[in-house]
C-alpha cells in the first residue's frame, strides 16, 4: 500500500511539472533516467549504497564509486540510515524491474528530446506579450511573471530572451538578496522618483520573471500586470502573488490578472483548477473580495467593505447589535438568561399584532440546518432571515401574552412541512451534474474493492457495497466517495480489526438511500435492507399574531 500510494505521488507530481512547462517535465524524467541507471550500475557491480544524504546517482553516473565507497563507510558508524547492500538483499525480479524500468525511461526520454524547441504554451505567452501585456492598459509598461518551479522561470527567460526584445530579470531563492536592490529600483512604486530606474536607463527591466520567493513582502507595483504561468496547490499563493501589485501606491487604475489554466488531461488526473477554485471562492465567500483572482467564474462578494459612498447607518451590523444585547442580559441579569436558555422545545406564545394577524413564526431545525418560517393567513410560508425575525420577535418587557388564535397549530405544521420539501431540495441539489470520475472517485471505488475480498463479508454486504460502488459512479450523492474517503484516512491513523472496519464502512452505507433506485435501475437491482428514517425536525419555538 505505501508502494502504490507513493506511485500516486509521484505521478501526480510528474502532472504538475508538465503543467508547469515542457522543459521542467523533461528535466525530472532526466532525473529519474539518471537515477534509475544509477541503481542498475550499482547491481551489476554487485554493490548497492543506500545513503538519503548523499548524491548517490550523481557519483555512480560521473564514474567517482570510490570515493562514494569511502564516504559511505565513514558515515556508517555515525548514521544508521546509510548502508551497502548486495543484489541478493532485494527481492527477486527487482533487478529485473530496474532494467525494464530503464529501457521504458530511456525511450521516453528520447520522445522528450525529439521534440526539440517545440513548446505551445510559450508560443502562446510570446503572443500576449507582441499582442497585450504591454498595450495601453499596462501603464509603466512592466510585467509580473510568476511559477512554482525554478527550472521554469530559467527556462522561460532563457527563451524569452531570443523572442522578444524586451529585458528580462530573473530570480529565486539564490538570488533574491542579491537582487532585491535592482528589483526595487525596477518595480517599487513607493521607492522615491529619484531612486527609480527610468525607461532610457541601462539596468532598466521590463518584465520579472521569479518563484514564490517574491509571492510575500515585496512592492512590485510599478507594474499592474500579472502573469501566473502555472496553478499553485495552494490558493492562496494566487492571492499572495496578486498582492505584489495590487498595492497602495500604485498609480495604473486597474490590475490585470492573466492566469495559465491547466490542460483538460492534466486536469483531468489531478483536479488542479477545480481545487483552485474551490478554496478561492470560499475565501470570497468568507471573506469578501472585489474582484476575481483566477477565473471569471468566481462569485465575489465585498460585503459592504468596498463600496464607496456608504452611508454610517447601513454600515452598522444590526446582527450585532441583537447579539450586544443578549450579552448585557447575561451580564446584568443572569437569572433571566439562565431562564431564556432553559426554555423548554416547542415553547410557543400568543402576541397581540394587527398588522400581522393571524399569522406565525416557527423556528425547526434538524441535524442539517435551522430556518424562521412565516406562516401568513392566506395559507402561504416564507422563510425569514434572522434580522427579519428579531424584528418581528422584539417587544417591550411590559407586553403580556394574549391566547394563540384558532390556526397557530395549522399554521406550525405548515411550516413543518414547508421545512421538509427544503431539506428534500437541498437533497437533490447535492446529486453531481458531472459524474466524470475524479481522483476522489477513483481512491472511494478503489477502497470499496477492497472490501469486496475480504472473508468475512457476507452476499447481502457485497450487495450493499456494489450499491455504494454504483451510486459513486454515477455521483448519486456529493457526500458519499467524501465520507468513504474519509474513514479510509481515519483507518490509516488508526489501525483496528477488519471487521470493525467493515461495520463502520456498511453503517456509512447505510446511512444513504442506496436501495432507491433511478430513473436508469435495472428493477431487478437487488437492494439491502433500507436504513432508518431520518429524524423528524424539532420545533424550538413558535410564536403567533392575533387581532
Amino acid at each position: 500500500m505505501i508502494a502504490t500510494q507513493l506511485a500516486k505521488i509521484m505521478k501526480t507530481m510528474l502532472v504538475k511539472r508538465i503543467d508547469s512547462s515542457f522543459h521542467a517535465f523533461q528535466q525530472s524524467i532526466r532525473r529519474f533516467c539518471e537515477a534509475n541507471n544509477a541503481m542498475v550500475k550499482m547491481f551489476d557491480t554487485g554493490r548497492v549504497f543506500i545513503a538519503p544524504n548523499l548524491p548517490v546517482s550523481d557519483m555512480i553516473n560521473d564514474g567517482r564509486e570510490d570515493e562514494l565507497l569511502n564516504l559511505v563507510t565513514t558515515l556508517m558508524d555515525t548514521d544508521p540510515g546509510v548502508d551497502i547492500c548486495i543484489p541478493d538483499d532485494f527481492e527477486p525480479g527487482f533487478y529485473e524491474g530496474l532494467k525494464r524500468d530503464q529501457r521504458i525511461l530511456n525511450e521516453l526520454s528520447k520522445n522528450w528530446g525529439d521534440l526539440g524547441d517545440e513548446d505551445p504554451k510559450l508560443d502562446v505567452f510570446v503572443q500576449y506579450i507582441h499582442n497585450q501585456l504591454f498595450n495601453d492598459t499596462n501603464r509603466e509598461k512592466k510585467l509580473v511573471v510568476f511559477s512554482e518551479s525554478k527550472e521554469t522561470t530559467e527556462y522561460v527567460a532563457k527563451r524569452l530572451s531570443k523572442l522578444v526584445a524586451h529585458r528580462i530579470l530573473t530570480v529565486d531563492s539564490h538570488t533574491r538578496k542579491d537582487r532585491m536592490p535592482t528589483i526595487r529600483a525596477n518595480f517599487d512604486a513607493n521607492l522615491p522618483a529619484d531612486q527609480q530606474v527610468s525607461a532610457d536607463a541601462p539596468d532598466r527591466y521590463d518584465i520579472l520573471i521569479s518563484t514564490e520567493v517574491l509571492a510575500e513582502g515585496v512592492n512590485l507595483h510599478r507594474a499592474n500586470v500579472i502573469v501566473n504561468y502555472d496553478t499553485p496547490w495552494n490558493a492562496t499563493r494566487l492571492m499572495q502573488r496578486i498582492g505584489r501589485v495590487n498595492r497602495i501606491g500604485t498609480k495604473a487604475k486597474e490590475v490585470l490578472v492573466y492566469n495559465f489554466f491547466p490542460t483538460a488531461q492534466v486536469d483531468n488526473d489531478i483536479d488542479l483548477q477545480k481545487k483552485a477554485m474551490m478554496k478561492l471562492q470560499a475565501f470570497h465567500a468568507a471573506l469578501g473580495e472585489d474582484s476575481q483572482i483566477y477565473s471569471p467564474d468566481e462569485v465575489t462578494q465585498s460585503f459592504g467593505l468596498f463600496d464607496k459612498d456608504v452611508d454610517d447607518d447601513k454600515e452598522r451590523d444590526e446582527r450585532l447589535d441583537y447579539l450586544m444585547q443578549i450579552r448585557d442580559i447575561k451580564e446584568k441579569d443572569p437569572d433571566l438568561f439562565k431562564r431564556i436558555r432553559n426554555m423548554p422545545l416547542r415553547a410557543r406564545v400568543g402576541r397581540k399584532d394587527r398588522m400581522q394577524a393571524n399569522t406565525t413564526i416557527a423556528f425547526i431545525r434538524d441535524q442539517k440546518r435551522d430556518a424562521f418560517l412565516y406562516a401568513h393567513a392566506d395559507g402561504r410560508v416564507e422563510e425569514l432571515t434572522f434580522l427579519e425575525t428579531a424584528k418581528r420577535f422584539q417587544c417591550m418587557a411590559h407586553e403580556r401574552a394574549v391566547p394563540l388564535h384558532p390556526h397557530h397549530h395549522e399554521q406550525v405544521q405548515r411550516a413543518i412541512e414547508r421545512f421538509l420539501a427544503q431539506v428534500e431540495a437541498e437533497k437533490a441539489q447535492d446529486k453531481k451534474v458531472d459524474v466524470t470520475q475524479g481522483p476522489n472517485e477513483k481512491r472511494a471505488l478503489t477502497y470499496l474493492d477492497a472490501f469486496m475480498n475480504l472473508p468475512i463479508i457476507s452476499e447481502a454486504e457485497k450487495t450493499l457495497v456494489r450499491l455504494g460502488k454504483e451510486a459513486i459512479r454515477r455521483g448519486r450523492f456529493q457526500n458519499l466517495q467524501r465520507d468513504v474517503n474519509k474513514l479510509q484516512k481515519s483507518q490509516a491513523k488508526v489501525k483496528v480489526q477488519a471487521a470493525v472496519l467493515l461495520d463502520s464502512l456498511l453503517k456509512t452505507l447505510n446511512s444513504y438511500p442506496l436501495a432507491q433506485p433511478e430513473d436508469d435501475t435495472p428493477t431487478n437491482a437487488p437492494t439491502p435492507t433500507p436504513s432508518a428514517s431520518p429524524l423528524e425536525p424539532k420545533i424550538i419555538i413558535s410564536e403567533s399574531f392575533g387581532a
